[in-house]
C-alpha cells in the first residue's frame, strides 16, 4: 500500500479508551475515536457513542500512537537475498509504515513496486540503491564496484517515474562493498539526491571511507544509518573527533538512524552517547532474514533498548513514529484531527525481564518492553505482537530460509 489508500471496510471502527501519546497535541485522559469506513477519523472525544453497526475495539488503557514507522527494512522478498516479505516486519509487529533501504536499484525497482509494495497491507515506500543492481546478492556482489555499476540516466528515471514511493536514495559505503573506491559513491549519491531534491540515506561502517569524511559530505535531511556502529574505525565512541563530528552533524539537520542491523549496532555505543546527550533522530531495525532472528527481532525490542539506555518512553515514541516521518517526507503534524487517515499502533509500556543481545553479541535484559497490541490501518485493527525466535541451539548456525546455505 502507498499513502494509506485503504480499502473500503465494511463497518466503522470505535476505539474505546486509549492514551494517546507522541502526537503534537497533549491529550490528559484517556479518548474514544471513531474511524469511518473510509479509513478516516470521523470523531474524537472523552466518550463516544457509535451506532450498531461499528465494530469496537476496547483499548483498556493502552497507549496510542502515530504508527511505528520503520525506515529501514529490506523487503524485497524473492528479489534479494536477504529480504523478508512485509508481514514479517509490520502490522503483526505494531509497524504501519516501513521503507525499503536500498534493496532494489534502477534495474529491479519496478518489481518491489508492483510485487511487493503495491499489495502489501502497510505502508510501504522505498530508498532507490545508488548501484543499478541493488541488493541481489546481498555483500556477496557488490551493487557498487566501480562506475559499471551505476546508471545515473536510468536511475534519474526510475525516480521520476515512481515519486510516489520512492523518498530517497541509498548507497552503502563500507570497504566490503565498495572495495578501495572510498567516498566516490557517496558524491555520487549526493550529487543525484540534489538533482532530485531528495536526501540520501548513507550506511556506513567499515572503513574506507572514513565515517567522518561522509558526515563531511552529507547536508541537512540526509541520514546515517547505522550512526550508533560498533564497528573498528568507525565507532563514535572510540575517536573523540568523530563523536564531535556527529554531534556537529546533528545540530546541522542530518538525521541519526539507528538502524540497527545484525551488525550495526552496539549498547556500549548507544549508551555513552545518550548519557552525553547525542540521542538518535529516528530508530529503525535494519530488519532482515539475517537479522530477525538474530540480534533485532523487530521494532518493538528495538525500541525497548534505547528506552533500557535511557531514552525516555515519550522521546522512543517520537524516534519511531513522526521523526521518520518528517524524514522521509510524509505528513507528522496533526495526526489525531477530524478527517486525517488513521494510522496507529497500540501499545503498552510492561514490567518483563527479556535478555537480548546487540550486533557484537554483547548481552542485556530489559525491564520494561513495548508490547505492541495492535496496528489500526484505516477501520481495520491488526493484532500484533512483539516477535521472539525460534528457540535455537548454543551455537547453531544461520541457514538462509530459501536455499538452506548454513553461514
Amino acid at each position: 500500500m502507498i499513502g494509506n489508500r485503504f480499502p473500503p471496510a465494511e463497518r466503522p471502527l470505535l476505539i474505546k479508551g486509549a492514551r494517546p501519546v507522541g502526537f503534537d497535541k497533549a491529550f490528559d485522559q484517556p479518548v474514544d475515536i471513531l474511524i469511518g469506513m473510509d479509513g478516516r477519523i470521523a470523531d474524537i472525544g472523552g466518550t463516544i457513542a457509535a451506532g450498531e453497526d461499528a465494530r469496537a475495539l476496547d483499548a483498556k488503557g493502552a497507549w496510542l500512537s502515530p504508527g511505528w514507522t520503520d525506515i529501514h527494512v529490506h523487503v524485497w522478498y524473492g528479489g534479494t537475498d536477504i529480504s523478508l516479505k512485509p508481514a514479517q516486519c509490520g502490522a503483526a509487529h505494531g509497524v504501519t509504515t516501513m521503507v525499503d533501504a536500498g534493496s532494489a536499484g534502477e534495474a529491479n525497482f519496478h518489481g518491489l513496486r508492483e510485487y511487493i509494495i503495491e499489495p502489501a497491507k502497510e505502508n510501504i515506500y522505498a530508498f532507490l540503491n545508488l548501484g543499478s543492481i541493488g541488493l541481489v546478492a546481498c555483500n556477496r556482489v557488490s551493487e557498487l564496484i566501480d562506475m559499471r555499476s551505476i546508471d545515473i540516466d536510468r536511475t534519474i528515471a526510475t525516480v521520476e517515474k515512481n515519486r510516489d514511493v520512492i523518498v530517497g536514495l541509498k548507497v552503502r559505503a563500507s570497504h566490503v562493498i565498495t572495495g578501495g573506491w572510498d567516498l566516490t559513491p557517496v558524491k555520487l549519491g549526493k550529487k543525484l539526491g540534489r538533482i532530485l531534491k531528495l536526501p540520501i540515506m548513507v550506511h556506513v561502517g567499515e572503513p574506507p571511507p572514513l565515517y567522518d569524511d561522509v558526515l563531511g559530505v552529507l547536508t541537512e535531511g540526509d541520514i546515517v544509518t547505522h550512526c550508533f556502529n560498533g564497528k573498528a574505525g568507525g565507532s563514535i565512541l572510540e575517536d573523540e573527533d568523530l563523536y564531535r563530528l556527529a554531534e556537529q552533524a546533528a545540530a546541522r539537520g542530518i538525521v541519526l538512524d539507528v538502524g540497527h542491523g545484525g551488525a550495526s549496532f552496539s549498547f556500549d555505543v548507544a549508551k555513552a552517547a545518550l548519557e552525553r546527550g547525542l540521542p538518535p533522530k529516528t530508530i529503525s531495525t535494519d530488519l532482515h532474514n539475517r537479522s530477525l532472528d538474530g540480534a533485532v527481532w523487530d521494532m518493538a525490542t528495538t525500541m525497548s533498548k534505547l528506552l533500557s539506555l535511557g531514552m525516555k518512553m515519550e522521546d522512543v515514541v517520537t524516534a519511531s513514529t513522526t521523526a521518520p516521518r518528517h524524514a522521509i517526507g510524509l505528513d507528522a503534524d496533526r495526526l489525531l484531527e477530524r478527517g486525517k487517515p488513521a494510522e496507529f499502533t497500540l501499545f503498552d509500556v510492561v514490567d518483563a525481564d527479556v535478555t537480548v543481545k546487540d550486533s557484537q553479541g554483547a548481552t542485556s535484559t530489559l525491564h520494561r518492553t513495548f508490547e505492541p497490541r495492535h496496528a489500526i490501518l484505516g477501520a481495520e485493527p491488526v493484532v500484533a505482537h512483539r516477535y521472539m525466535p525460534p528457540a535455537r541451539e548454543a551455537g547453531e548456525p544461520h541457514a538462509c530460509p530459501h536455499c538452506g546455505w548454513v553461514s
